[in-house]
C-alpha cells in the first residue's frame, strides 16, 4: 500500500488522471494536476484560500447563461483567451491577425446588403467602412460573408438588453465577386465589461482597467481559408494599450477619416458628420 504523502501526492493524482480512455484527455488533466499542485506550492495556498476561489468559481457559474458568459470573461482578462488565440493561429504575417471571439456573439444575423444601415436608428455617428477580402497574394475573395456585431452607445451587446428581442447592431454582409464589401452602421464606442459579477467584483480590487477600446467584431468563415475572428479599433481610441481582455493588435487599428455631409461611396446621401474607414481583410488558405 502506498500511502498519500505531501510529496507523492502530485505524482499519484497525475498518474491516476492519465489513465483516460482518450490519451489527450490524459495528457490534458495530468499535466492540469501538476500545474494546480505547482501553484499551490508556490504561494502556499491556504485552506481559506482554496474556499473562497470554490466560492468565487460557484458565483461565476450561477451568474452564466445562455446571454451571460462569465467563464469566457474570466478566461478573457487573465490573458488566457488571447494566448490560445495565438497559439492556435500563427498565421503568415500578411494575413489579417485574430482576436478573441469575445461572449457576446450570436448566431443567425440577419442579412444585409451592400452599405445597408445595420444600426437601425441606434445614437451615434455614422460609420461606413468598406474595403475588399482578399488572399495572401491579393486575389479578390468574392461572396465571403462577414458577420460583424458591436456595442452600442451604452456600452450594451443586444444580448445584455432583456427588453431587446430583435437583431440589434450586428448582420451578415457578402463581399462582392470583386472582394469589395461596405457595412454601415456607426461609430462603436468603448465600453467597461460587466463589473456587476464574480469577475468585476475581482477587477475592482486590482489597478487593472476595466474597459475596452472602441471596436467591432467581425466573423469570416469561408470554404477553402483559416476561419477568422477579429476586431478593428479605431486609431487614437482610448484604452488601447491597456485592453481588459488583450485583444488590440497594431494591424486592426483603422483610422476613420471625419466627414462632413455630402453622400458615402455608394451614393447614399448624410446629413452632419460621419466617418469613413477602409480596411482589407486577408484570408490565409486552409
Amino acid at each position: 500500500m502506498q500511502l498519500v504523502t505531501e510529496d507523492n501526492i502530485t505524482d499519484l493524482a497525475a498518474a491516476r488522471w492519465a489513465t483516460a480512455h482518450d490519451p489527450r484527455t490524459g495528457e490534458l488533466m495530468s499535466a492540469l494536476v501538476r500545474h494546480l499542485h505547482a501553484f499551490a506550492r508556490e504561494v502556499q495556498l491556504t485552506e481559506a484560500e482554496w474556499m473562497a476561489a470554490i466560492q468565487w468559481l460557484t458565483r461565476t457559474g450561477q451568474i452564466s447563461n445562455d446571454k451571460r458568459e462569465e467563464f469566457i470573461l474570466t478566461s478573457d482578462v487573465l490573458g488566457l483567451s488571447m494566448l490560445v488565440v495565438q497559439m492556435n493561429q500563427r498565421l503568415d504575417p500578411r494575413a489579417t491577425p485574430a482576436t478573441v471571439l469575445g461572449p457576446f456573439h450570436i448566431d443567425g444575423s440577419p442579412v444585409r446588403e451592400y452599405a445597408e444601415d445595420m444600426s437601425e436608428g441606434v445614437r451615434g455617428t455614422p460609420l461606413l467602412l468598406h474595403g475588399t477580402v482578399r488572399d495572401l497574394d491579393g486575389a479578390a475573395i468574392g461572396g465571403a460573408v462577414l458577420d460583424v456585431w458591436q456595442a452600442d452607445d451604452d456600452g450594451l451587446y443586444e444580448s445584455q438588453h432583456a427588453e431587446v428581442d430583435e437583431a440589434r447592431l450586428r448582420a451578415k454582409y457578402t463581399a462582392r465577386e470583386d472582394g469589395s464589401f461596405a457595412i454601415r452602421t456607426v461609430a462603436p464606442l468603448g465600453y467597461t465589461i460587466p463589473m456587476d459579477g464574480p469577475v468585476g467584483e475581482l477587477i475592482s480590487r486590482t489597478d487593472i482597467s476595466e474597459f475596452r477600446p472602441a471596436h467591432f467584431h467581425v466573423l469570416l468563415n469561408v470554404p477553402g481559408y483559416r476561419p477568422l475572428i477579429t476586431h478593428l479599433f479605431q486609431e487614437g481610441a482610448d484604452y488601447l494599450d491597456s485592453d481588459v481582455v488583450f485583444g488590440v493588435k497594431e494591424q486592426l487599428v483603422v483610422r476613420y477619416e471625419p466627414r462632413e455631409g455630402g453622400t458615402m461611396p455608394d451614393g447614399t446621401p448624410v446629413e452632419g458628420p460621419w466617418f469613413e474607414a477602409t480596411y482589407d481583410f486577408v484570408l490565409q488558405p486552409a
